[in-house]
Protein backbone atom coordinates (compact mmCIF):
# COMPACT_ATOMS: atom_id res chain seq x y z
CA UNK A 1 0.00 0.00 0.00
CA UNK A 2 1.63 3.14 -0.98
CA UNK A 3 1.15 6.69 1.02
CA UNK A 4 -1.19 7.93 -1.17
CA UNK A 5 -4.00 5.17 -0.68
CA UNK A 6 -3.24 5.63 2.96
CA UNK A 7 -3.83 9.13 3.09
CA UNK A 8 -7.10 8.70 0.90
CA UNK A 9 -8.50 5.75 3.15
CA UNK A 10 -7.72 7.63 6.55
CA UNK A 11 -8.65 11.19 5.42
CA UNK A 12 -12.00 10.85 6.32
CA UNK A 13 -11.68 8.92 9.64
CA UNK A 14 -9.61 11.20 11.52
CA UNK A 15 -10.99 14.11 10.19
CA UNK A 16 -13.87 12.93 12.35
CA UNK A 17 -12.31 11.69 15.06
CA UNK A 18 -10.72 15.36 15.47
CA UNK A 19 -13.89 16.89 15.28
CA UNK A 20 -15.43 14.55 17.84
CA UNK A 21 -12.52 15.10 20.29
CA UNK A 22 -12.16 18.71 19.37
CA UNK A 23 -16.25 19.10 20.00
CA UNK A 24 -15.92 17.44 23.77
CA UNK A 25 -12.71 18.71 24.75
CA UNK A 26 -12.44 22.49 23.48
CA UNK A 27 -10.08 23.89 21.51
CA UNK A 28 -6.31 23.30 22.53
CA UNK A 29 -7.88 20.51 25.41
CA UNK A 30 -6.63 17.55 23.47
CA UNK A 31 -4.97 14.64 26.02
CA UNK A 32 -1.49 14.69 26.29
CA UNK A 33 -1.55 11.16 24.36
CA UNK A 34 -3.52 12.75 21.44
CA UNK A 35 -1.39 15.49 20.81
CA UNK A 36 1.65 15.27 17.53
CA UNK A 37 4.47 14.67 19.60
CA UNK A 38 7.90 15.60 17.79
CA UNK A 39 11.08 16.82 18.65
CA UNK A 40 11.74 20.56 17.51
CA UNK A 41 14.38 20.77 15.53
CA UNK A 42 15.06 24.65 16.73
CA UNK A 43 15.85 23.73 20.02
CA UNK A 44 19.87 23.73 20.86
CA UNK A 45 21.69 19.94 21.22
CA UNK A 46 22.93 18.60 24.34
CA UNK A 47 26.78 16.92 24.22
CA UNK A 48 26.92 13.09 24.66
CA UNK A 49 30.71 12.82 23.66
CA UNK A 50 33.19 14.52 21.47
CA UNK A 51 36.60 13.77 20.27
CA UNK A 52 36.07 10.01 20.46
CA UNK A 53 38.55 8.18 18.65
CA UNK A 54 36.86 4.75 17.12
CA UNK A 55 38.16 1.31 16.75
CA UNK A 56 39.57 2.03 13.14
CA UNK A 57 40.25 5.77 11.74
CA UNK A 58 38.34 6.75 9.54
CA UNK A 59 34.76 8.93 9.75
CA UNK A 60 31.37 7.56 11.16
CA UNK A 61 28.73 6.44 8.95
CA UNK A 62 25.78 5.75 11.81
CA UNK A 63 25.21 4.38 14.84
CA UNK A 64 22.46 3.26 17.18
CA UNK A 65 21.18 1.93 19.77
CA UNK A 66 20.18 -1.12 21.82
CA UNK A 67 16.35 -0.75 23.42
CA UNK A 68 16.58 -2.67 26.44
CA UNK A 69 19.98 -1.80 27.71
CA UNK A 70 21.02 2.25 25.99
CA UNK A 71 24.29 -0.16 24.63
CA UNK A 72 25.80 2.41 21.48
CA UNK A 73 26.85 1.46 18.33
CA UNK A 74 28.60 3.38 15.74
CA UNK A 75 29.58 2.03 11.90
CA UNK A 76 32.65 2.98 9.62
CA UNK A 77 34.62 2.01 6.52
CA UNK A 78 37.29 -0.25 7.71
CA UNK A 79 40.36 1.17 7.60
CA UNK A 80 42.94 0.39 4.71
CA UNK A 81 40.49 -0.87 2.60
CA UNK A 82 38.78 0.52 -0.83
CA UNK A 83 35.58 2.18 -0.02
CA UNK A 84 33.66 0.55 -2.70
CA UNK A 85 34.66 -3.01 -1.25
CA UNK A 86 31.77 -2.23 1.87
CA UNK A 87 34.05 -3.66 4.61
CA UNK A 88 32.70 -2.15 7.86
CA UNK A 89 34.00 -1.85 11.44
CA UNK A 90 31.32 -1.39 14.26
CA UNK A 91 32.29 0.14 17.72
CA UNK A 92 30.30 -0.38 20.58
CA UNK A 93 30.61 3.03 22.88
CA UNK A 94 29.83 3.86 26.88
CA UNK A 95 28.45 7.10 26.69
CA UNK A 96 31.52 8.89 27.54
CA UNK A 97 32.74 8.07 24.23
CA UNK A 98 35.18 4.91 25.46
CA UNK A 99 35.41 1.60 23.39
CA UNK A 100 34.00 -1.46 24.67
CA UNK A 101 33.85 -3.95 21.80
CA UNK A 102 34.10 -4.11 17.80
CA UNK A 103 33.13 -6.13 14.80
CA UNK A 104 34.48 -6.30 11.22
CA UNK A 105 32.19 -7.18 8.67
CA UNK A 106 33.63 -8.01 5.02
CA UNK A 107 31.84 -6.97 1.92
CA UNK A 108 28.76 -5.02 3.59
CA UNK A 109 28.60 -2.03 2.45
CA UNK A 110 28.32 2.13 3.58
CA UNK A 111 26.62 2.31 7.07
CA UNK A 112 24.16 5.12 6.09
CA UNK A 113 21.78 3.89 8.15
CA UNK A 114 21.59 0.27 10.59
CA UNK A 115 19.50 -0.91 13.40
CA UNK A 116 19.81 -2.93 16.95
CA UNK A 117 17.45 -5.61 17.90
CA UNK A 118 17.45 -8.06 20.86
CA UNK A 119 15.86 -11.10 19.74
CA UNK A 120 15.76 -14.69 21.30
CA UNK A 121 19.11 -15.54 20.14
CA UNK A 122 20.60 -12.21 21.94
CA UNK A 123 21.20 -8.65 20.07
CA UNK A 124 21.67 -8.78 15.98
CA UNK A 125 22.72 -5.84 14.15
CA UNK A 126 20.48 -5.03 10.71
CA UNK A 127 22.50 -3.71 8.54
CA UNK A 128 23.42 -3.39 4.98
CA UNK A 129 25.13 -6.58 2.77
CA UNK A 130 26.36 -7.81 -0.13
CA UNK A 131 27.80 -4.97 -1.62
CA UNK A 132 27.61 -3.80 -4.98
CA UNK A 133 29.97 -2.12 -7.21
CA UNK A 134 28.95 1.25 -5.62
CA UNK A 135 29.88 0.68 -2.40
CA UNK A 136 26.54 -0.31 -1.02
CA UNK A 137 24.55 -3.53 0.54
CA UNK A 138 22.00 -5.06 -1.53
CA UNK A 139 20.49 -7.11 1.59
CA UNK A 140 19.17 -6.60 4.85
CA UNK A 141 21.64 -8.57 7.01
CA UNK A 142 20.46 -9.70 10.67
CA UNK A 143 24.21 -10.08 12.33
CA UNK A 144 24.54 -11.09 15.76
CA UNK A 145 26.85 -8.93 17.64
CA UNK A 146 29.94 -10.73 18.87
CA UNK A 147 33.08 -8.64 19.80
CA UNK A 148 36.21 -9.47 18.54
CA UNK A 149 34.56 -11.19 15.26
CA UNK A 150 35.20 -10.93 11.24
CA UNK A 151 32.05 -11.68 9.22
CA UNK A 152 32.07 -11.97 5.68
CA UNK A 153 29.10 -12.43 3.29
CA UNK A 154 28.96 -16.39 3.33
CA UNK A 155 28.99 -16.56 7.25
CA UNK A 156 26.27 -18.83 8.09
CA UNK A 157 25.45 -16.72 11.22
CA UNK A 158 24.76 -14.14 9.69
CA UNK A 159 20.95 -13.85 7.50
CA UNK A 160 19.79 -11.81 4.15
CA UNK A 161 16.25 -10.71 4.52
CA UNK A 162 14.92 -9.43 1.10
CA UNK A 163 11.54 -7.02 3.00
CA UNK A 164 11.01 -5.21 0.07
CA UNK A 165 10.84 -6.88 -3.34
CA UNK A 166 12.57 -5.21 -5.78
CA UNK A 167 15.11 -2.93 -4.18
CA UNK A 168 18.43 -2.62 -5.16
CA UNK A 169 20.24 -1.33 -2.14
CA UNK A 170 19.16 -1.32 1.45
CA UNK A 171 19.28 0.89 4.41
CA UNK A 172 17.59 0.35 7.72
CA UNK A 173 16.21 2.35 10.73
CA UNK A 174 14.08 0.88 13.56
CA UNK A 175 10.74 2.25 15.72
CA UNK A 176 11.13 -0.14 18.59
CA UNK A 177 8.89 2.38 20.61
CA UNK A 178 6.15 1.82 18.06
CA UNK A 179 7.22 -1.63 16.38
CA UNK A 180 8.17 -0.38 12.84
CA UNK A 181 11.14 -0.53 10.55
CA UNK A 182 12.35 2.31 8.05
CA UNK A 183 13.88 1.01 4.53
CA UNK A 184 15.61 3.86 2.23
CA UNK A 185 16.20 1.83 -0.91
CA UNK A 186 17.25 2.14 -4.32
CA UNK A 187 14.55 0.60 -6.57
CA UNK A 188 16.61 1.17 -10.36
CA UNK A 189 14.34 4.42 -10.91
CA UNK A 190 14.42 6.47 -8.03
CA UNK A 191 15.39 6.64 -3.75
CA UNK A 192 12.66 5.81 -1.80
CA UNK A 193 11.29 4.88 1.31
CA UNK A 194 9.01 2.31 2.68
CA UNK A 195 7.99 1.73 6.55
CA UNK A 196 7.20 -1.58 7.54
CA UNK A 197 5.71 -3.77 10.45
CA UNK A 198 9.08 -4.57 12.21
CA UNK A 199 7.42 -7.66 13.52
CA UNK A 200 7.28 -9.40 10.32
CA UNK A 201 10.71 -8.01 9.38
CA UNK A 202 11.80 -9.52 12.27
CA UNK A 203 9.96 -13.02 11.09
CA UNK A 204 11.38 -12.70 7.66
CA UNK A 205 8.77 -11.87 5.63
CA UNK A 206 8.52 -9.01 2.90
CA UNK A 207 5.16 -7.82 4.15
CA UNK A 208 2.98 -4.76 2.57
CA UNK A 209 4.26 -1.63 3.53
CA UNK A 210 2.56 0.35 5.81
CA UNK A 211 3.75 3.40 3.64
CA UNK A 212 6.37 4.06 0.36
CA UNK A 213 6.81 7.14 -1.33
CA UNK A 214 9.79 8.71 -3.06
CA UNK A 215 12.56 10.29 -0.93
CA UNK A 216 11.01 14.41 -1.12
CA UNK A 217 12.83 16.61 -3.10
CA UNK A 218 14.90 19.89 -0.87
CA UNK A 219 17.34 17.26 0.88
CA UNK A 220 20.87 18.24 0.43
CA UNK A 221 24.11 15.52 0.80
CA UNK A 222 21.90 12.53 2.90
CA UNK A 223 23.85 11.79 6.07
CA UNK A 224 21.21 9.78 8.06
CA UNK A 225 17.53 8.93 8.94
CA UNK A 226 15.25 7.66 12.21
CA UNK A 227 11.83 6.91 12.46
CA UNK A 228 9.80 7.94 15.57
CA UNK A 229 6.21 7.34 14.96
CA UNK A 230 4.68 9.18 12.28
CA UNK A 231 7.65 11.44 12.01
CA UNK A 232 10.92 10.19 9.82
CA UNK A 233 13.67 12.66 10.78
CA UNK A 234 16.77 13.69 8.07
CA UNK A 235 20.18 14.41 8.84
CA UNK A 236 22.31 15.99 5.04
CA UNK A 237 24.97 18.42 5.06
CA UNK A 238 28.52 18.19 4.08
CA UNK A 239 31.81 18.53 5.93
CA UNK A 240 33.34 22.13 6.03
CA UNK A 241 34.82 23.19 3.03
CA UNK A 242 36.59 26.67 0.82
CA UNK A 243 32.57 26.56 -0.80
CA UNK A 244 30.75 25.09 2.76
CA UNK A 245 32.62 27.50 6.08
CA UNK A 246 31.21 27.83 9.26
CA UNK A 247 28.44 27.49 9.90
CA UNK A 248 27.94 24.97 7.05
CA UNK A 249 25.26 23.20 5.30
CA UNK A 250 23.93 20.66 7.77
CA UNK A 251 20.01 20.45 8.49
CA UNK A 252 17.20 18.56 9.76
CA UNK A 253 14.28 17.58 8.58
CA UNK A 254 11.21 15.82 9.39
CA UNK A 255 8.99 13.83 6.42
CA UNK A 256 5.46 12.78 7.30
CA UNK A 257 5.51 9.24 5.94
CA UNK A 258 2.04 9.59 5.58
CA UNK A 259 2.12 12.15 3.51
CA UNK A 260 5.54 11.64 2.07
CA UNK A 261 6.39 15.55 2.30
CA UNK A 262 9.40 17.02 3.83
CA UNK A 263 7.51 19.14 6.10
CA UNK A 264 10.53 21.14 8.30
CA UNK A 265 14.24 21.33 7.58
CA UNK A 266 15.73 23.48 9.66
CA UNK A 267 19.37 24.56 9.68
CA UNK A 268 21.35 22.47 12.86
CA UNK A 269 24.20 25.06 14.42
CA UNK A 270 25.50 22.25 16.97
CA UNK A 271 29.33 22.28 17.28
CA UNK A 272 30.19 24.61 15.18
CA UNK A 273 33.90 24.88 16.68
CA UNK A 274 34.67 21.13 14.97
CA UNK A 275 36.98 21.15 12.89
CA UNK A 276 35.83 19.62 9.32
CA UNK A 277 32.40 19.14 10.70
CA UNK A 278 31.00 16.13 8.71
CA UNK A 279 27.30 15.19 9.71
CA UNK A 280 27.16 11.53 10.07
CA UNK A 281 24.46 9.76 11.63
CA UNK A 282 20.90 9.88 13.28
CA UNK A 283 19.16 7.96 16.08
CA UNK A 284 16.16 7.74 18.25
CA UNK A 285 16.81 6.10 21.46
CA UNK A 286 13.63 5.40 24.32
CA UNK A 287 14.34 4.82 28.24
CA UNK A 288 12.00 4.33 30.79
CA UNK A 289 13.99 6.97 32.91
CA UNK A 290 13.40 10.16 30.58
CA UNK A 291 11.61 11.26 27.63
CA UNK A 292 12.84 9.96 23.94
CA UNK A 293 15.92 11.38 22.69
CA UNK A 294 16.69 12.27 19.17
CA UNK A 295 20.81 11.69 18.45
CA UNK A 296 22.63 13.72 15.55
CA UNK A 297 26.26 12.58 14.71
CA UNK A 298 29.37 14.50 13.76
CA UNK A 299 33.22 13.30 12.51
CA UNK A 300 35.62 14.96 13.24
CA UNK A 301 39.63 15.48 13.03
CA UNK A 302 42.14 14.82 9.82
CA UNK A 303 42.73 11.90 7.90
CA UNK A 304 43.85 9.06 10.13
CA UNK A 305 42.98 10.33 12.99
CA UNK A 306 39.43 10.86 12.46
CA UNK A 307 36.87 11.29 16.03
CA UNK A 308 32.57 10.84 16.79
CA UNK A 309 31.18 13.78 18.30
CA UNK A 310 27.44 13.04 19.29
CA UNK A 311 25.13 15.29 20.67
CA UNK A 312 21.08 15.00 21.21
CA UNK A 313 17.65 16.79 21.39
CA UNK A 314 15.53 15.70 24.06
CA UNK A 315 11.49 15.47 23.72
Amino acid sequence: MNTKLWDRRNALRLGALGGLAAGVLGAGALPASARPRFFDLRTDARTLYTGAPLSSETIQQSFAFDPDRGRLFVAQLLAGSPGKAGDLRVTEMDRRGRILGWMTLLGYGHAVSFGVHRGPRGLDLWIEGRVNDNGYGTVLKQVPWRHGTTLDQEDPRACDHLPVPGAREYTCAIDHQHGRMAIAYWSGVDKRVAVLPLEEVLRGRAPDPIADFSRPEGLGTFQGYALDGDALYTLDGNSYSDTNPTPGNTYLGRIDWRSGELVERVHNRTALDLDFREPEGLAIEYSRHRPPRLYLGFASGVVGDRRSNIYYLER
